[in-house]
């Protein structure tokens, strides 16, 4: 992860100069930066973890090659989340392929045409159906990759569908032929496209999709509404000027403000710019992939964000999220109870 900021720490520990060359580091960083620190000491992790929690400036990288050791941190805190008070586990995400007929430049989990499919199944995701089911939850999401890849996304869908609302995420480029033929067979009332457009016009969409894209684009969003079905618009966007462009072409479209999703690039996967987050930052939003229990679908591919990997039995995979979940937020209490003075 490329950082705006290199501190060689040397032999240099918290006892001796490396905290006074973190904080004229902090003093000289914007909002956001990145500052990393290289060591051969790996006990130095500890306590950079342990400074970063007490100073909110989260840890989000961690690196080895040849015996050197280096971190990376973001400068303050990450934006506040939307609906930071959902309840774990009333949303579940179903990575169901993580190969793609796009290759976009900033794809967290790396999908693209030459990426592994490591799918899901449609077997697997039958039962975990039944099971989210039995649990409670309210809201299935399923993405990739590019779903509409798989011959049996329709029935992956209408497993999803039976046990709560489903919502497929989807580039919009393939929704025709014999895909379109079994997306058709959906109820309308429980099955939702959400299709990433990503600006107003093709040039930037196209610059990170493709060329050619926004056009194949906008033309699955038309062909889904004409068959009756909810689409979301979704943009993924650089800068909050982006996000009030791509506002501003949704206002004039009259597309409902639940229909919308304006999201920053994460610096995850093959993103080389955008915002970098830690798990310490992202409320659990319980991510299912091939390789186990993920605890954002931002990271599902990222050693950091993996739980589990174990999916079944469901209930024991949603606990094993919400354990984690107390632990971490029982950390921050203990670190913000340090400070009491009476």
């Amino acid at each position: 992860m490329k950082a705006d900021v290199e501190i060689d720490a040397g032999t240099k520990t918290f006892a001796s100069g490396l905290l006074q060359e973190l904080i004229a580091a902090l003093r000289r960083a914007r909002p956001g930066d990145l500052i990393a620190v290289i060591s051969n000491q790996a006990s130095l992790g500890d306590d950079l973890e342990i400074w970063c929690r007490f100073t909110h400036n989260n840890l989000v990288d961690t690196s080895t090659d040849a015996g050197s050791y280096r971190w990376v941190f973001r400068c303050g805190v990450a934006p506040a989340p939307a609906d930071a008070d959902r309840p774990i586990g009333s949303r579940l995400w179903l990575y169901t392929n993580f190969d793609c007929n796009l290759r976009c430049d900033y794809c967290c989990v790396r999908s693209s045409p030459t990426a592994p499919r490591r799918a899901l199944g449609l077997e697997r995701v039958r039962r975990i159906a039944l099971q989210a089911a039995a649990l409670g939850v309210g809201e299935i999401f399923v993405t990739g990759g590019e779903p509409f890849l798989l011959a049996d996304l329709g029935e992956i869908l209408a497993a999803c569908a039976a046990a709560a609302p489903t919502t497929v995420l989807t580039n919009g480029t393939l929704l025709a032929g014999r895909r379109l033929e079994s997306f058709r067979r959906l109820s309308r009332e429980r099955v939702t496209l959400q299709i990433s457009l990503d600006s107003p016009t093709p040039e930037r969409h196209d610059c990170h999709r493709g060329a050619g894209t926004w056009t194949r684009a906008w033309k699955g969003i038309e062909r889904a509404r004409a068959e009756g079905f909810r689409v979301r618009l979704a943009a993924t966007v650089s800068s909050d000027a982006e996000a009030d462009e791509f506002r501003r072409f949704l206002d004039a479209r009259q597309i409902n403000e639940a229909d919308r999703v304006i999201r920053r690039v994460a610096l995850r996967g093959f993103a080389e710019q955008g915002v970098a987050l830690a798990r310490a930052d992202l409320v659990p939003e319980i991510t299912i992939t091939a390789d186990g229990v993920y605890w954002h679908p931002v990271g599902a591919e990222d050693a950091d964000l993996l739980v589990t990997p174990d999916i079944f039995p469901l209930a024991e995979a949603f606990a094993a999220v919400r354990r984690a979940f107390d632990r971490e937020t029982a950390h921050q209490r203990r670190l913000a109870a340090i400070f009491n003075c009476a």
